[in-house]
């Protein structure tokens, strides 16, 4: 695995690369590393790729690179371990090699991913959060992409009852990397608490507009589904949902307003055979999955202070601006702020965007 990692760190080797390379040097990557310039040319053929093979080894040392991923908690995981993730496995090219950080075991609970945009409404967010905290209870595993808006949204919400989330990055997932910065603390919090960060691509390399459409087809191939929650015309989130189309997977898509343009995606998918889904078990049914709740409980909303205990009350899933909670518990806009400020750290409410909240 040492070598097959050095591999990788080589531009222009990827997986189907990696398989025709251990089927002509007997499955040893180490064989592979110290080939001759004549061997690697036999099993690769015609090209620059032996030449670049052996003129990397020269500035990579497998050694070095391995001691980085054991500073960084990193794991590998190839295709051919029994852990490997078994739906992963099944679509049409699946990455050879996946880089983890935190819970290793992928194969664990079942699956669905849920994406959507990046510039998300109220709307939006309330929809991300209900269905990932809902589906986390009922015993799946999140899957999203780490990235700002509904992915973000998505991974805090299932963490928020603790649940089980996988993120899958499109850059690597040494900290160094790890993209976008924004979410870095988040990250760590899916690390921490018994989740996962999973990449295809090797420590040190940065996200780029390639690198993306790439890791979406690792989000739909982890997942029996993919939600879209959010998604405008040319949203990404569009060719996750295409991708798991493509390798047989169900497709889940959220309504939203005529008027709105992060729902034109959403809505052409429905138009297009999607399944229209109103809630958690239209989803749970379709994927054959029953609703058991998970051993771990979120905390119990216990609480003294009466100003705490009054805001709690008023609170619903459903969204209330600022102003109506103040006005309803008459505690003023300054209390009311200074409240629910101290609540959304103890992790009890949410807002969702323009001083709107809810309870978690």
């Amino acid at each position: 695995m040492k070598y097959l990692h050095a591999l990788n760190k080589i531009d222009g080797i990827g997986s189907q690369k990696i398989k025709k390379l251990l089927s002509f040097f007997d499955n040893a990557g180490e064989n592979i590393w110290h080939a001759t310039y004549s061997d690697l040319q036999i099993a690769l053929g015609d090209g620059k790729l032996p030449e670049k093979i052996i003129d990397a080894r020269k500035k990579i040392n497998p050694e070095k690179e391995w001691a980085y991923l054991e500073k960084e908690n990193i794991h590998i995981i190839s295709l051919a371990d029994k852990t490997y993730p078994k739906l992963l496995k099944e679509i049409s090219n699946p990455p050879y090699l996946i880089y983890l950080r935190g819970n290793l075991n992928l194969n664990e609970l079942p699956t669905v991913a849920m994406v959507g945009a990046r510039k998300y409404s109220p709307y939006g967010a309330q929809v991300a959060m209900a269905f990932s905290r809902d589906l986390a209870k009922s015993g799946l595993s999140i899957v999203s992409g780490l990235a700002l808006g509904i992915d973000a949204i998505t991974h805090r919400s299932t963490l928020d009852v603790n649940g089980k989330t996988i993120a899958v990055l499109g850059s690597s997932i040494d900290n160094k990397n790890i993209y976008p910065r924004t979410n870095y603390q988040l990250a760590q919090e899916i690390i921490a608490k018994n989740g996962t960060l999973l990449s295809e691509y090797p420590p040190e390399t940065s996200a780029t507009a390639f690198t993306f459409p790439a890791r979406n087809r690792i989000i739909a191939g982890l997942s029996s589904g993919t939600i879209v929650v959010e998604a405008g015309e040319k949203s990404g989130a569009l060719i996750t949902a295409q991708l798991a189309l493509e390798n047989n997977r169900e497709v889940f898509s959220i309504p939203g307003s005529i008027f709105s343009e992060n729902s034109i995606g959403t809505n052409n998918l429905i138009k297009a055979g999607a399944k229209l889904v109103m809630n958690v078990s239209d989803i749970l049914e379709e994927l054959n999955f029953s609703q058991t709740e998970l051993t771990t409980k979120p905390c119990e909303k216990i609480t003294n202070n009466k100003d705490e205990v009054a805001i709690l009350n008023i609170l619903s899933d459903k969204p209330m601006h600022i102003d109506n909670i103040g006005k309803i518990s008459k505690l003023g806009t300054a209390n009311t702020t200074s409240i629910l400020t101290m609540l959304e750290i103890k992790g009890w409410v949410k807002n969702i965007g323009g001083q709107n909240y809810i309870l978690l």
